[in-house]
């Protein structure tokens, strides 16, 4: 290691050889200078340790050379030993305010002079060590920033560029003023159903299959990035050709009717995109990507394997369905929902015999929400199972007011959800509410689906003796839609087949959908279950299944859905007539 340099400053060279002299046994490398300007000099030069400075100089005086050198980048932190023949106080404190890091007092003394000018070197060294730990940490940092923004900018399973990179990119082209450009937002179908069935690594290693084929069919101008989970984007340059964008979709899609082979697996996937155009209004890369996915989303709602291109009444729409869902949450916690209720009609007599419990929204704005537009968004939230039991409830409620009226012969229908009927509390729910309605549970009958039932054909079945063993009555709703459960319908204790609207509708028509209504009040009528037929608007309707000794009916030619205050008024008036059909 090589001597300390120390630079010695002093108008009088007498000066310099007392130091000389007295430091002459420790092995420093000393320098001289004469004046101020000529230390400021000599810095770069000679790469001091150490300045001794004399305070009184002509020129420079020793408080400026002090202050210059502490306000240099490369000399700031330079230990500093003023030597002054100075004692007031105030003149020390000049010393230190000039930036001094220490003073040595005229005459020297030679073990003070040593112990101080070691004191500094040291200083000197642990400073050298910072700047050192500071540099290799810069470094550290420097390299594992880098090496974060190459994690950023790729996706770890497909090792395909990231959003981040696809958000990079797309501001550059908005940047740039770009307009020829689209982007393409596809997302993979069943992947939740593949992640159930066989584990999230089969269905990493199916999204990597899936990335490297579209890999594949991407343009030399079009860039493949990864969003995240079964979600990707391509973005394709330099393009505002429909038919060349609509070209490369089919091929996407025509792609994923090859199954991908992994694990020994042949595995078929479907996928659905949204396209958006580039387009001078978009500021943001991230409105791009908005409105691809909404695009998307509108794909997903056609079924797979389609695509959509974005348009903005897509947007007022997500809004519009985004708001209303905000007010579905709180319309459980506001007693929003209220129960209307159809009359169940015996077709031969037309006497009123039981009321489906239907549910209705009333918005505090918007009155009355059709139940289309407000039920499927209730079933995506989950907040079909707390409206559904609230619906159960105060429709047990109902019927027990109106069979202490002397309507004891009234059936209570209410529909279950499918993941109401999933749900793993669904019983204890039930004899809860039996138990605090007081009704008796012969006079409930539950509405299932076809689609419920096939879920778990198994676990249905036995659900479905557990809720018969109550003496409840049990109903498949909208039968005929789902073929499915002919093979298992022998094995489930229903009382009750309910023909769908969409068969009842075309009965006075010469149709197959004609003979179906035909086979399924014969299939009732074999296996001794009630059969009713919903949605009768029309006398020949009305007609056709009395004919055909279909035993219930129900429909807008009866009622529609209403208020319990108009049912009393209109059907339960103290006299067992006949309805009056609506003209």
């Amino acid at each position: 290691m090589p001597p300390a340099s120390i630079l010695i400053v002093d108008d009088d060279p007498n000066n310099f050889d007392v130091i000389e002299a007295l430091l002459d046994a420790q092995g420093y490398q000393l320098h001289y200078v004469s004046t101020g300007a000529a230390a400021i000099a000599a810095l770069d030069t000679l790469e001091p340790d150490l300045v001794l400075l004399d305070v009184m100089m002509p020129g420079l005086d020793g408080f400026e050379v002090c202050h210059r050198i502490r306000s240099s980048c490369t000399w700031a932190t330079l230990p500093v030993i003023m030597v002054t023949a100075l004692s007031e106080k105030q003149d020390l404190a000049r010393c230190f305010s000039a930036g001094a890091n220490d003073f040595i007092s005229k005459p020297i003394n030679r073990l003070e002079l040593i112990a101080r000018v070691q004191s500094m070197l040291l200083l000197r060294e642990q400073y050298r060590q910072l700047e050192t730990f500071n540099t290799q940490l810069e470094a550290k940092v420097r390299e594992r920033t880098a090496q974060l923004q190459a994690i950023i900018a790729q996706d770890a399973l497909t090792q395909l560029p990231s959003r981040a990179a696809l958000i990079q990119t797309l501001s550059e082209l908005l940047q740039a003023k770009s307009s020829a450009f689209a982007v393409i937002h596809l997302d993979c179908d069943q992947f939740k159903l593949i992640n159930g069935s066989f584990g999230y690594t089969l269905s990493n290693q199916l999204l990597k299959a899936i990335a490297a084929r579209l890999q594949q069919l991407i343009p030399s101008d079009g860039l493949l990035a990864c969003l995240g989970g079964n979600e990707f984007c391509i973005l394709l340059r330099q393009t505002s050709d429909l038919e060349r964008i609509e070209s490369l979709i089919q091929t996407i899609l025509d792609s994923f009717k090859t199954p991908f082979t992994v694990s020994g697996l042949d595995l078929f996937v479907t996928a659905c995109l949204g396209i958006v155009l580039g387009h001078s209004n978009y500021v943001c890369p991230e409105q791009l990507l908005q409105d691809a996915g909404i695009a998307m989303y509108r794909a997903k709602q056609q079924g797979t394997g389609s695509y959509q291109f974005f348009d903005p009444q897509m947007h007022q729409t997500m809004v519009h369905r985004l708001a209303l869902e905000n007010d579905l949450k709180l319309a459980l916690d506001r007693q929003e929902f209220v129960v209307h209720y159809q009359p169940i009609v015996h077709l031969k007599t037309l006497k009123i015999a039981g009321l489906e419990a239907l549910v209705r929204w009333q918005h505090p704005s918007r009155g009355l929400v059709a139940p289309g537009e407000f039920i499927p968004l209730m079933e995506t939230t989950g907040l079909v199972v707390p409206v559904g039991l609230l619906i159960l409830k105060q429709a047990c409620q109902q019927l027990y007011r109106w069979q202490q009226q002397g309507w004891t012969h009234l059936i209570m229908s209410v529909n279950l959800s499918v993941r109401q009927f999933a749900c793993p509390t669904l019983l204890d729910d039930i004899d809860q509410i039996l138990a605090t309605t007081g009704i008796n549970p012969a006079c409930l009958k539950l509405e299932i689906t076809e689609s419920a039932i096939m879920d778990n054909a198994e676990t249905a079945i036995g659900l479905v003796e557990a809720l018969r063993s109550r003496q409840i009555q049990i109903s498949i709703d909208d039968f005929g839609t789902g073929y499915s459960s002919l093979g298992y319908l022998h094995r489930f204790m229903v009382n009750d087949l309910k023909i769908d609207r969409s068969f009842t509708s075309q009965i006075q028509i010469l149709t197959s959908k004609y003979k179906v209504v035909d086979t399924i009040i014969a299939l009732g009528q074999q296996l001794g279950l009630t059969v009713t037929a919903e949605g009768i608007e029309t006398q020949p309707q009305l007609a056709r299944l009395q004919q055909l000794n279909c035993e219930l009916g129900q429909g807008y030619l009866f009622s529609k859905p209403l208020p319990a205050a108009d049912i009393e008024t209109r059907f339960l008036n103290g006299k067992d007539s006949p309805i009056m059909l609506v003209a």
